[in-house]
């Protein structure tokens, strides 16, 4: 009787086997997902382009699915290179403390790219601990260019982000540049608060990061925000520090101080019509 039992597990066993996906398989399958994903996307914001609404309501609908998908797939793959693909598609929209439960629990092998890929994010999530929600502002100074002289040398002014924060006043602080789509779409909400808030409580500060990754400079930031009506504080010439510093792994990303320094929200919590809501909130306390 025991002899047909371990026979019978034994089956069952060399039966899930023949059945489980080899990595390979896997990689294809996820593959095909997303470029299928992404085809069907492109698809249907040309068909919906005549309905801002609506394509924002299916762009939103569709990203949920999107990261939620890649979101399991690396849950169930942590210990082969599907994670690791799939680590690529969602780290820049999860959290800090969630990435870093992912980091520690990824057990596949990596080796170059892949490798320096979770290495940089490590350091990307405890940047973003390190600046979460509750902790005092980290400060970073710019080299702001403010034009040229008669020589054509460019003129700097140190700017600072404690010249703004912590000075009394809430914050609003939008890292962008001005090669980025998301960011000049999330300019009319940053505008709308500035105009609704600013005062002697309120105020906001774009800084400007990542420029020459699209081989711009400081004077595309200048001219694209006098097209998109900043008239706000600026800093340009960012480059990479300040984004490294906030543990930001995508652009626009905006984070309110409070009037003591304090980081009240940070990321997708103010985006679109969360960010009236949560400055006025502040402004309330």
């Amino acid at each position: 009787m025991k002899k047909s039992i371990l026979i019978l597990m034994a089956a069952a066993a060399m039966l899930v086997a023949c059945k489980s996906k080899t990595v390979e398989e896997k990689i294809d399958e996820f593959n095909e997902w997303n470029q299928t994903f992404f085809d069907n996307y492109r698809a249907r914001l040309v068909a919906l382009s005549d309905d801002p609404e609506a394509s924002e309501a299916f762009a939103d609908s569709a990203y949920k699915a999107y990261l939620d998908y890649n979101t399991t797939v690396l849950k169930k793959n942590l210990d082969n290179a599907v994670g690791v693909l799939a680590l690529k598609e969602v780290y820049s929209g999860l959290e800090p403390e969630e990435l870093s439960t992912y980091l520690n629990k990824l057990t596949a092998p990596l080796e170059g790219r892949d490798s320096a890929f979770v290495e940089s994010l490590k350091t990307n999530v405890q940047a973003g601990l390190n600046t979460a929600v509750g902790k005092l502002f980290t400060d970073f100074t710019v080299q702001h260019v403010t034009g040229k002289d008669a020589e054509g040398n460019l003129i700097y002014e140190p700017k600072s982000l404690s010249d703004f924060v912590g000075k009394g006043k809430v914050i609003l602080v939008d890292f962008w540049s001005p090669w980025c789509p998301p960011c000049k779409a999330e300019l009319p909400n940053v505008k709308a608060v500035y105009e609704k808030y600013h005062g002697d409580k309120f105020d906001v500060l774009s800084v400007a990061v990542w420029e020459e990754s699209r081989g711009m400079d400081w004077k595309n930031t200048v001219d694209t925000a006098a097209v998109y009506g900043i008239t706000w504080n600026q800093i340009n010439n960012g480059h990479q520090e300040p984004a490294t510093l906030y543990g930001i792994q995508g652009i626009p990303h905006m984070v309110l101080f409070g009037a003591d320094g304090k980081i009240i929200a940070r990321g997708d919590a103010l985006r679109g019509e969360k960010l009236d809501p949560a400055v006025a909130a502040a402004l309330a306390e």
